[in-house]
């Protein structure tokens, strides 16, 4: 299972597990934000290096128009696979207390 959205301040929560078979659908929700933003990962399970390359894709498109992805409340697990794959040094995260 996997969703994204936004909540009621207007954050991208992703929930779930982040594989390659939701990666179509987490793109395609990325690709409408316009401008920096907040992505929520508190609730989610499991990023694969599609779902990686999906933050990404965003980030640099992003970053292009000034902007970036943030990303808060990140496990400690996703926080792991972030270090590892270098992503620590990209992108702004906050980890989960």
């Amino acid at each position: 299972m996997f969703q994204i959205g936004f909540d009621e301040a207007r954050r991208i929560v992703a929930e779930g597990r982040l594989d390659a078979a939701k990666a179509p659908q987490a793109q395609e929700f990325l690709d409408a934000v316009t401008q920096e933003c907040v992505l929520d990962l508190g609730k989610l399970e499991y990023i694969s290096s599609a779902g990686l390359g999906v933050l990404l894709r965003t980030h640099k498109r992003l970053m292009s128009s000034g902007g970036g992805l943030k990303l808060v409340n990140v496990n400690s697990h996703i926080n792991d696979i972030f270090m590892y794959s270098g992503f620590d040094r990209l992108f702004e995260i906050e980890v989960a207390e």
